[in-house]
């Protein structure tokens, strides 16, 4: 049985997402972040980052985590790009060639998108976008995630996918980052390709489930 570490509002919706896609049966331990907890070290505290009990199975203190039956392994688009290629399908790669697209798309978005794209959401969850500071910060992030929109708009032109002909985990992993910046209309509207595209992944029903246990957990 697969154990999921993490509430839904962290980077863990990314495996509840995909969980759902695969359909496959798993045991979830809502471990919320430390950071949202006054004192996490406190008796009586809520299952967190911090907590002796978490640490001990994954001693970097960060979710999400999955124990797959005793194979433990932390990193969200990794354990995604695992559990897909574990369990097969549609969302897996079909050949070495697909296989090492989803690899690189991953990367790509890891290394290029995601950390500006987090700012932005970090900027409005500390209600700063309204500052002069935040507003500089996100105009900084909107500069440097323009190119990346450009790139993965002129991909989509071809198939609407990021591999292949078909929704797969790089989707999937590319529209979890993505998502980050959906507060920003004016990206979106300059790649329709990518707006077009969001749109569809998170029209799947798997997503939309995951999306309903998130948005019923406490901010």
């Amino acid at each position: 049985m697969l154990t999921i570490y993490g509430v839904y509002r962290s980077r863990a919706s990314r495996t509840y997402w995909l969980a759902g896609e695969l359909g496959l049966p798993f045991v979830s331990v809502p471990v919320i972040q430390a950071r949202r907890v006054d004192d996490p070290q406190a008796a009586g505290a809520p299952l967190n980052t911090q907590s002796p009990d978490f640490l001990a199975v994954n001693p970097t203190g960060l979710v999400p985590c999955i124990d797959d039956g005793g194979f433990v392994m932390t990193e969200s688009l990794a354990i995604n790009l695992y559990l897909a290629r574990k369990h097969g399908g549609p969302l897996a790669g079909r050949t070495l060639t697909e296989e090492a697209e989803m690899l690189q798309w991953t990367f790509w978005a890891a290394t290029e998108v995601e950390p500006h794209a987090v700012k932005i959401v970090l900027a409005h969850d500390a209600r700063a976008a309204e500052s002069e500071a935040g507003r500089l910060a996100i105009r900084a992030a909107n500069k440097a995630l323009k190119k990346a929109f450009r790139r993965l708009d002129d991909h989509l032109a071809a198939t609407g996918h990021v591999v292949g002909d078909r929704f797969t985990v790089a989707d999937l992993n590319l529209a979890e980052i993505f998502r980050y910046a959906m507060s920003q209309k004016d990206l979106f509207d300059a790649a329709p390709n990518v707006k077009a595209w969001l749109e569809n992944c998170q029209a799947r029903p798997a997503f939309r489930a995951m999306m309903e246990k998130r948005l019923s957990e406490p901010e």
